[in-house]
């Protein structure tokens, strides 16, 4: 499972965050929307991909958030898809070459969790509990599990 935590300036994580409460949302959804444009970027993703990843994050929206725009805060659901996505990558850099770990997500992948499928078509399909899926299956795959 995924869990968000904050980390302290000398890199030690702290307890885990409440996503339910409302100012931990607003005080992490910067660096959640930070990550995630810089995300998107890396992985060249259409604003409807990172969208259907992000949830209810609509396309006007998305487009206010990369020209830092927005000053709303993301969702629970929202900043738990961020932390998914955002350990995946790292998963992924983790694992392989950063030309291989940036393409990853849109290459057809033959394993069971994926049948032949591009994992971000899996993810977007599958919302949260497939976001979580990929991620253990990357972790799994690092010896992490």
């Amino acid at each position: 499972m995924t869990v968000a935590y904050e980390v302290r300036d000398n890199g030690i994580p702290q307890s885990p965050v409440n996503l339910g409460d409302t100012n931990a949302r607003e005080r992490l959804t910067p660096a959640a929307v930070s990550g995630v444009v810089r995300l998107a970027e890396i992985w060249r993703l259409t604003s409807v991909e990172i969208c259907a990843l992000l949830g209810d994050v609509s396309e006007r929206t998305w487009f206010r958030m990369k020209k830092g725009e927005w000053s709303g805060s993301l969702s629970q659901d929202a900043l738990t898809r961020v932390s998914a996505l955002i350990g995946i990558f790292k998963g992924l850099h983790l694992l392989f070459s950063d030309q291989l770990a940036d393409e990853w997500v849109k290459l057809p992948n033959k394993g069971p969790l994926f049948d032949g499928r591009r994992p971000i078509d899996v993810m977007i399909e599958g919302g949260i509990p497939k976001l979580l899926l990929v991620r253990r299956h990357i972790d799994a795959l690092r010896g992490g599990l």
